[in-house]
């Protein structure tokens, strides 16, 4: 057998190794920026101090970058806004960002608030529009095996037989929405039980592809961009995502129509991340299920980050110190 790599595997594991760890400073400098507004109730602070952080160390990098998923449009800055150029190195990418999902939630120091990215080579990740999605995420275990076309009772089952249990062992995240009053009840009259969360489906998403984190699943619709950073997690960590793009008047179908989007389609993890050089990273600003959030001390802080290539196939749980004060003193321990 020759397992000589080819150019194309090479090149993808050279612009994976030369951005995967630079990838996750850029993640820790939002967390850190970011965790200084836990608990403030200030959502939009919380989300300009890691939007600031972000867009400085991505500038930095040796990268020549464009938004395709941000916040926003060009003249809501400082977001980082759909089409924003940042760096001006040699590595042409594009960009999904979130610098803190769940601004809410860490503004109230809640659980599970995080700030994470995407790079791609060009047209590695989708263009997708500001709208709902309806969304499936499962483990690897029963990727390819369940349908959105599917009853969430059939879904279950799959899922619940390709990891060998009973449905009444799974644990199902969803958005505490009115919307999903539905899917709750079908979920918890199919034998499941059922996990409401405030927001951040990204970092849900993760924990459902992580085995021990105790979720099986994510059911449910919700942000567009949030499906394709899930997308890119799920190219890596062989988990699995379905999307269905919903309209909710005719000037989004119009949207739709323009960016070539195909509402009631069914999206796939290959489509809504087509790319073959993808890093993703995340670090915790609040605690949660997964990672842990910014632990300070004086002068100081400690980060936890979940970063990853698609092409390099390696998952790293990075734990590091910051030593951010001239003279900062701390005992380093496990």
């Amino acid at each position: 057998m020759d397992n000589n790599p080819t150019e194309a595997e090479i090149r993808s594991q050279q612009f994976e190794h030369a951005l995967v760890l630079e990838t996750a400073r850029v993640t820790e400098a939002a967390a850190l920026a970011a965790s200084r507004q836990v608990g403030m109730g200030d959502k939009n602070a919380v989300d300009d101090a890691g939007t600031t952080a972000m867009r400085e160390v991505l500038n930095s990098m040796n990268i020549r970058g464009t938004v395709v998923i941000g916040e926003g449009e060009m003249d809501e800055a400082p977001m980082l806004y759909i089409g924003e150029k940042l760096g001006q190195g040699e590595y042409e990418v594009d960009i999904a960002v979130d610098p803190v999902e769940g601004t809410i939630v860490t503004a109230k120091g809640l659980p599970n608030g995080i700030a994470v990215i995407a790079l791609s080579e060009k047209g590695g990740l989708m263009h997708a529009p500001d709208c709902y999605m309806e969304k499936l995420v499962v483990p690897p275990p029963a990727a390819n095996k369940v349908s959105l076309d599917y009853s969430i009772a059939e879904n279950l089952k799959i899922i619940a037989e390709a990891l060998d249990r009973d449905v009444d062992d799974l644990l199902v995240t969803i958005l505490d929405r009115e919307r999903h009053a539905e899917h709750i009840r079908q979920i918890r009259e199919a034998g499941a039980c059922v996990k409401l969360i405030g927001d951040g489906d990204v970092i849900a998403s993760l924990a459902v592809a992580v085995r021990g984190s105790g979720v099986h699943c994510l059911m449910g619709s919700g942000g567009a961009p949030e499906g394709v950073l899930s997308a890119a997690a799920m190219k890596c960590l062989g988990g699995h995502i379905q999307g269905k793009f919903i309209a909710e008047d005719d000037a989004q179908r119009e949207r739709f129509r323009q960016m070539g989007v195909e509402e009631g389609r069914i999206y796939k993890t290959h489509e809504l991340a087509p790319g073959n050089e993808i890093v993703f990273s995340a670090t915790g600003i609040t605690s949660g299920d997964l990672l842990y959030g910014v632990r300070r001390f004086g002068g100081g802080a400690r980060t936890h980050t979940l970063v990853m290539g698609h092409a390099t196939r390696v998952v790293r749980f990075i734990d590091s110190v910051h030593l951010e004060d001239d003279g900062a003193r701390v005992t380093v321990r496990i």
